[in-house]
């Protein structure tokens, strides 16, 4: 079994990795997000990621990306110990830090089999669906329903310490 800091790879290896894991004929799936304090939303999310294929990537949005979807404050955690938690699960096999504010361009690069998204979307509303389609990945949607969140978490936390 690989160690959490091996499964990190850099963006730039992102197709080469692609191309070694369909030379090995193995099914890809693709998951992105912010992983801001990891919680059980996340892992079903990842695991449910897991079960639609062979070997699981996930897309970690860089600490700019998470500032400019969440706002002042956040990420709580930096991009590497996002990076770390998350390649630390036994599901996910390897973990790519992304600047870009969509995947679509991983998804070009990766050409994935499948494109894994939370229960917060639904196939219309995949904002890389048309990248998908042209690329002839299938979208996805798994976890359970949209229940848990870093924000709520964090909310709980503060009124804790209050």
């Amino acid at each position: 079994m690989r160690g959490a800091k091996t499964k990190i790879i850099e963006r730039g290896a992102l197709a080469k990795l692609g191309d070694e894991l369909r030379k090995q004929r193995l099914r890809i799936v693709f998951a992105n997000g912010c992983f801001d304090i990891l919680h059980v939303g996340h892992v079903r999310y990842l695991s449910g990621a897991h079960a639609e294929g062979d070997v699981l990537v996930v897309g970690i949005n860089a600490d700019s990306g998470v500032y400019g979807l969440k706002g002042p404050g956040r990420p709580v955690l930096t991009e590497r110990a996002r990076a770390m938690l998350v390649a630390s699960l036994r599901v996910v096999d390897y973990v790519v830090i992304f600047p870009e504010p969509t995947v679509a361009a991983l998804l070009s690069d990766l050409r994935p089999d499948v494109h894994a998204k939370g229960t917060d979307y639904t196939v219309e509303t995949v904002p890389e669906r048309a990248t998908a389609r042209k690329l002839g990945i299938r979208v996805a949607i798994v976890g359970d329903p949209k229940g848990h969140s870093t924000r709520d978490l964090l909310q709980q936390v503060v009124r804790a310490h209050d």
